[in-house]
């Protein structure tokens, strides 16, 4: 009995590496860093990739003419290749009312759903040009609404690399992985993604992480993992559910303090 508990909680119990921000123009010191110590742990990363940059934040850092060669190289490596928005621009706000609650600068929130709709196929336009089939998306700065969900199911993209709770979980036919920490942190049981900016790197943070990776590649996880394994028992849906409404309630809460 107590065995069969140790591997189910095994079975739960992982971490997605997410890496935001993935663009020509970027931190590409750190990255080749990541590279080489993803190589030797054997980690498949996850990467929000923004299809057309537009970000005049982004656009500051070195550019690599190669990057969508590069990426090629990575998604043959077995590397995930994510859609993290389409421009990330942000031209709207929410007063968090958005999904999560989170609240502040959006590409999404707030536009009509041909809007939204419109900029995601450009950006799977985008993609597919690279010869790259994409699967997963998740929006710039977290916030995003009911249009950009209906947007994705109609682009044929079923899964977020975001959302509370502890393990992954399926809501309005898209399957969520949750996105906590602003930084690499291991629970002792669920599974989430990191999400990490290398663009805000210098090499104390690339030594704190590779630590990090030392101590815990073992149960570094990959998206086809998840998808493995996502079908949330009663536990999970009410772990989920608890953590959902204890956030959302402490983001409302913040809001007026």
């Amino acid at each position: 009995m107590l065995n069969s508990i140790k591997k189910i909680v095994s079975n739960y119990t992982g971490l997605l590496i997410r890496m935001d921000d993935i663009s020509e123009y970027m931190n590409w010191e750190m990255m080749d860093k990541c590279e080489s110590l993803f190589e030797k742990y054997s980690i498949k990363p996850l990467l929000g990739v923004i299809p057309i940059n537009r970000d005049p934040e982004l656009l500051k850092f070195p550019k690599n003419d190669k990057f969508w060669e590069q990426i090629n190289k990575w998604k043959n490596k077995g590397w995930e290749i994510t859609m993290h928005g389409c421009n990330h621009l942000y031209t709207q706000t929410s007063d968090k009312k958005d999904i999560f609650n989170y609240g502040g600068n959006s590409e999404f929130y707030g536009l009509d759903y041909s809007i939204q709709l419109k900029k995601i196929k450009t950006g799977l336009e985008e993609f597919k040009k690279k010869k790259i089939i994409v699967r997963s998306f998740f929006a710039p700065n977290h916030v995003y609404d009911k249009n950009t969900i209906k947007a994705l199911k109609h682009s044929e993209i079923k899964i977020v690399i975001d959302g509370y709770g502890l393990f992954p979980y399926y809501k309005n036919e898209i399957l969520f992985v949750p996105q906590l920490f602003y930084r690499e942190i291991f629970l002792p049981f669920g599974i989430q993604s990191t999400q990490i900016h290398l663009n805000e790197w210098d090499n104390s943070k690339f030594k704190r992480f590779e630590i990090f990776i030392q101590k815990n590649y073992k149960k570094i996880v990959n998206l086809d993992y998840i998808i493995s394994i996502a079908n949330p028992n009663m536990f999970q849906s009410f772990t989920n559910y608890s953590v959902e409404k204890i956030l959302k309630t402490l983001r409302v809460f913040r809001r007026y303090s």
